[in-house]
């Protein structure tokens, strides 16, 4: 089959085909509901999945490139194949997506010499190596080799970062190099000059938009006369932050502006279809002025929730779709009412069984009764080297998590201590084993007062999430421009990441051999630790009412952050991570919490909403 880009169309095998698309990132969902996923898009009269390419999740640190497991690329194409339906992937290299860094290695600027989305032969040379590792990915799995992929589409909304058309020609190049053939795309929001100048005359440009789509197609016809008009990013719904409310579109309005889109004579990607989860450390954040580190969920207020199951937005969408192309049938549970799960073998290759529950599941409640300092689990944790001044997360080789700090001080009056430039993001500062408070880049916090003190003093720096989006792409992370005290430089630390995602093998027998305990609270930093019992392992939602901020593990899965200032009340747990039988809780609680207990639920709960 051939797929072009005709006059007023796009053309599959040479006749008008209209892209109705939905995006779902193969690396924010357990690989093993990736079937089920794909099998709901079709259901809702969709044609295409779209995914990014998370370049920092594939390459993690020099010199390795991941392509199994939850990152398995080709296995999600083919399951997109299977179900006959087209795909339209965006490897970026930069995606941002809400996702860590904007989907850019850490590592690529370590040293700080190398450009970020420009003409600048370390990055490009960088990307080389990154789309040659893709390639036997991408390149039979194309349409025209009896493979799903239409379209790809080369950076990303580059015209609200910078202007460079030399940048843009050696991408294409790139990508055509490496023997892609199908249409290449670009993508901006129809405003300013962004279409222009994110765009080449080569690259079909698509807009990104979520709503008065008819303003919208109009503009986007103005900067291409010709070819198929595309929205290539239709945002149904919003992404949350941590501290603000949970985002929410109506599903009435949403529809009518897909109606405005279908009518004008359009095709979509519906961004997102179905949003997953930020599992482990992987969440982005913004940065204009104040820093905003994205919550865990990525729901997104999508057609399909963060569990997989149809909201009033799919069944909205599905009436306003049925009037322009042909829609399958939904099986009973899929109807409004149901279940939300399909039933029987999903997915011709690789497809996973998702039997219908046969009774209503309960919520559980699970007491942690094993519990350990963060101090006691070190040894476990860390491997620690000595610097003159605090290390960055980077110059460690730590993509994100968290890094200790330590220092001996001799300070008989006590003092106050200040980081020189910044805290990215947040340090947990304490003498001796006693925490004496937080220093916070959201609050543009540098400085705290001790003690006296003569002995260790400490800082737990987290990165809470690596800037996706603007000029702060690419920074590096931990205690930026040194610390002092009293106006007197630090000298001679030692520095360690901490192993938590995955957690460390030996902390995880350190915490399986800790004796049962009394106890109703919990004081942090530590570890606490729970088992619980399962007939059926449904997608469940892990509530931890009562704790304050820390990270999650259920059966070694990192489920990623939880913090009391919401707006999310509850972490998604897979069904695919949980099993008959026996379960294992891990909570890491940084501050202290009112409860030792956790409940996994069967529903989720994500916050306060606007309205």
């Amino acid at each position: 089959m051939r797929f072009a880009i005709g006059d007023t169309d796009f053309l599959l095998d040479g006749e008008p085909h209209r892209i109705l698309s939905g995006a779902i990132h193969y690396f924010r969902v357990h690989p093993d509901l990736w079937a089920d996923r794909i099998r709901k898009a079709k259901l809702m009269g969709l044609n295409t999945i779209e995914t990014y390419v998370a370049w920092n999740a594939h390459a993690p640190q020099p010199g390795v490139f991941d392509l199994a497991g939850g990152l398995d690329l080709g296995r999600f194409l083919d399951l997109v194949a299977a179900e006959g339906m087209h795909a339209i992937v965006r490897p970026g290299p930069y995606i941002c997506a809400e996702w860590t860094n904007g989907g850019l290695p850490y590592w690529l600027f370590a040293d700080g010499t190398v450009g970020v989305r420009r003409n600048e032969p370390q990055f490009l040379a960088a990307v080389q190596r990154y789309l040659e590792q893709l390639a036997p990915v991408l390149v039979p799995r194309q349409i025209d080799q009896g493979g799903p992929i239409v379209l790809v589409q080369v950076e990303n909304e580059y015209g609200a970062y910078g202007s460079d058309p030399a940048y843009l020609r050696a991408l294409e190049q790139m990508h055509r190099d490496i023997g892609l053939t199908v249409p290449f795309t670009s993508v901006d929001q129809p405003m300013d000059t962004m279409l222009e100048d994110g765009s080449l005359p080569s690259l079909h440009k698509t807009g990104s938009f979520g709503s008065r789509s008819a303003q919208r197609l109009e503009r986007l016809r103005r900067a291409q006369p010709t070819g198929p008009l595309m929205c290539s990013e239709f945002w149904d719904g919003w992404f949350d932050s941590w501290g603000e409310h949970h985002h929410t579109t109506s599903a009435a309005a949403s529809a009518s502006d897909l109606e405005d889109l279908l009518a004008a004579g359009g095709s979509v990607n519906i961004y997102m279809f179905h949003g997953g989860t930020n599992f482990g450390f992987t969440n982005g954040a913004n940065d204009k002025g104040v820093y905003r580190p994205i919550a865990t969920s990525y729901d997104y207020d999508a057609p399909l929730d963060e569990a997989g199951r149809p909201t009033p937005k799919f069944h909205a969408f599905r009436s306003v779709i049925a009037r322009y192309a042909p829609v399958p049938p939904l099986p009973a549970s899929m109807e409004p009412g149901g279940s939300g799960r399909l039933s029987g073998r999903v997915g011709g290759v690789g497809g996973v069984g998702l039997e219908a529950r046969v009774a209503p599941a309960s919520d559980i409640a699970v007491r942690l009764d094993r519990v350990a300092s963060l101090r006691s689990l070190l040894p476990a944790l860390t491997s620690w080297s000595t610097h003159d001044d605090p290390p960055t997360f980077d110059a460690l080789g730590a993509a994100s998590g968290f890094v200790l700090y330590r220092a001996e001080v001799d300070l008989p009056s006590g003092g106050v201590l200040t980081v020189g430039t910044e805290v990215r993001d947040r340090a947990i500062v304490s003498v001796d084993g006693t925490v004496v408070g937080v220093l916070e880049r959201e609050h543009h916090d540098r400085a705290i007062a001790l003690p006296p003190v003569s002995g260790t003093l400490e800082l737990l720096v987290e990165d809470q999430g690596r800037v996706d989006y603007g000029p702060r792409i690419g920074e590096p992370k931990g205690l930026i421009g040194g610390v002092a005290v009293d106006g007197v430089t630090l000298a001679r630390w030692i520095a360690s990441p901490l192993g938590l995602d995955p957690l460390a093998p030996a902390a995880v027998d350190v915490l399986a051999a800790i004796e049962p305990t009394d106890g109703d609270v919990l004081a942090g930093p530590a570890f606490a630790t729970g088992s619980f019992d399962l007939a059926e392992t449904d997608d469940r939602f892990l509530c931890l009412d009562g704790f304050r901020k820390g990270v999650a593990w259920v059966n070694g899965f990192c489920l990623g952050r939880f913090w009391s200032r919401g707006p999310q009340h509850t972490l998604a747990v897979p069904g695919p991570v949980l099993r008959p039988g026996r379960n294992e809780v891990v909570v890491l609680e940084l501050h202290a919490a009112a409860s030792r207990t956790v409940c996994l639920r069967t529903e989720p709960d994500l916050g306060h909403t606007e309205a």
